[in-house]
């Protein structure tokens, strides 16, 4: 039978039977288990089965990490200095995640960073193609009574190897996934954007409070060193005051199938999906919230591709110190992911690319004996996703909160919604005045701290 993953398939290839139409009817329902995702599997009895002992979120502290094995150095004190060898956690001692989604990011990126996690592991995934997911399982050494479908998932709250439910699912399915998993007494780590709207975002936030369980979105680019780098040249004003960041993320969609096409499922279009980086890395570059956006929408006529969501987005942020944002998203030209901060003393800096998955490299210019150096700094290439997933570990077994909380995907939530209103009046509009630093996010990723 079809799964989701194959109806989401369906939804780009336009496969005959289960119907576009059909999907986003159902969806709109309200809970997807019951009444969609219900029928496409048979419960899997093994997931009920009692797991064996693992740690919970009081067994495995700070003072258990290892310390890196240390050899004598080779190079010359003159060359740059090598990265500690990897220090990882024995496996018993790391948070094990549930992988809910088998999709492109999941099975692209997601299950091979945790090869590079140093404390966290994969335990359980939860997909409605058995057949993928016993495949997937046996490729990860994940046992049966680790695989879930989305008609079972509640059981999950039996297994005490998952700690964590990592949400890839469409952007409408986050808050149901969320709830769920709360109810189950699982912390959640949400893909981007949290959700469609403000009001679904505060539901989530709601739910986890309630249940007692941390809720972090994966803005993975504000655990990445080279993106670190850059916010601390920024606070630091490095190059002076940085008065304007430009910043730009778009790429070519191709088939109007696609679920990021389809707004039931979407939310929106390349806002929410891409536009999102250039406004969440605004707001982290700074520290600062915007005052007030005004923004221009355009769909290139008779394309099927936008029908029901945005393709282009010019918006620009203003903020309390007078800084400003200007930021560019479509999904209807050749990809291109950089971002720029322009400084009053002799430089600027930033990143291209900037928001790819692999790769980021910094480069800028700075005023030098009176000349017009170019630089390339880099603080390495890490992975981004190992990275965001081990600081989510790290929070449940030291009980902090994320540095990227639900708040902290509210806040673009509300600020993208300002977006939209603008581009539809046409007009400025003002935001809520936020005069503290950082005022969503939670405790910074020591792990990734760049002297």
């Amino acid at each position: 039978m079809k799964d989701l993953d194959n109806i989401l398939n369906t939804l780009t290839e336009g496969e005959d039977g289960y119907t576009r139409r059909t999907f986003l009817a159902n969806t709109g329902k309200g809970i997807l288990a019951a009444a969609t995702l219900g029928s496409l599997a048979a419960c899997d009895t093994n997931a009920q089965q009692k797991a064996p002992t693992s740690p919970t979120d009081k067994d495995v502290h700070a003072n258990s990490i290892t310390e890196p094995i240390e050899l004598k150095e080779i190079a010359d004190p003159s060359e740059k200095k090598k990265e500690p060898f990897p220090a990882p956690e024995a496996p018993d001692k790391r948070v094990g995640f549930a992988l809910v989604g088998l999709g492109n990011l999941t099975l692209g990126e997601l299950l091979p960073a945790f090869g590079n996690c140093k404390y966290a592991k994969v335990t359980a995934l939860v997909s409605g193609n058995p057949e993928k997911a016993q495949k997937v399982a046996k490729q990860y050494g994940i046992p049966d009574k680790g695989i879930y479908n989305y008609q079972n998932f509640d059981n999950i709250k039996n297994n005490p190897d998952v700690q964590v439910v990592y949400i890839v699912l469409p952007n409408s399915m986050h808050e149901e996934f969320t709830v769920r998993s709360a109810n189950a007494g699982k912390h959640v780590l949400c893909e981007k954007p949290m959700s469609v709207n403000s009001e679904s975002a505060q539901r989530m936030i709601n739910a986890c409070e309630k249940a007692g369980k941390k809720l972090m979105i994966a803005y993975r680019i504000q655990y990445e060193p080279n993106n670190q780098k850059a916010k601390e040249w920024t606070r630091n004003k490095k190059m002076g005051t940085v008065k304007i960041i430009d910043a730009i993320n778009t790429q070519n969609q191709g088939e109007p199938g696609q679920w990021r096409l389809k707004k039931a499922l979407a939310g929106g279009g390349s806002l929410p999906d891409i536009g999102l980086y250039c406004l969440n890395t605004a707001r982290y570059l700074l520290g600062e919230e915007p005052v007030q956006v005004n923004a221009t929408l355009f769909n290139t006529p008779n394309d099927p591709r936008f029908k029901e969501v945005e393709e282009t987005v010019f918006f620009q942020l203003q903020f309390p110190s007078g800084a400003l944002a200007n930021c560019t998203t479509s999904y209807g030209v050749h990809e291109s992911k950089r971002y720029r901060c322009h400084a009053d003393k002799g430089g600027y800096f930033g990143l291209d690319p900037a928001f790819s998955y692999h790769g980021l490299r910094m480069e800028g210019s700075q005023v030098q004996d009176g000349m017009e150096v170019k630089i390339n700094p880099s603080a390495g290439d890490k992975n981004q996703f190992a990275l965001e997933i081990d600081h989510m570990a790290r929070c449940v077994t030291e009980n902090k909160k994320p540095y990227t909380p639900g708040e902290e995907g509210l806040q673009d939530h509300v600020i993208m919604e300002a977006i939209y209103e603008s581009a539809k009046t046409g007009k400025p509009v003002k935001l809520k005045k936020i005069d503290k630093i950082d005022a969503f996010r939670g405790t910074t990723p020591d792990e990734l701290q760049i002297s």
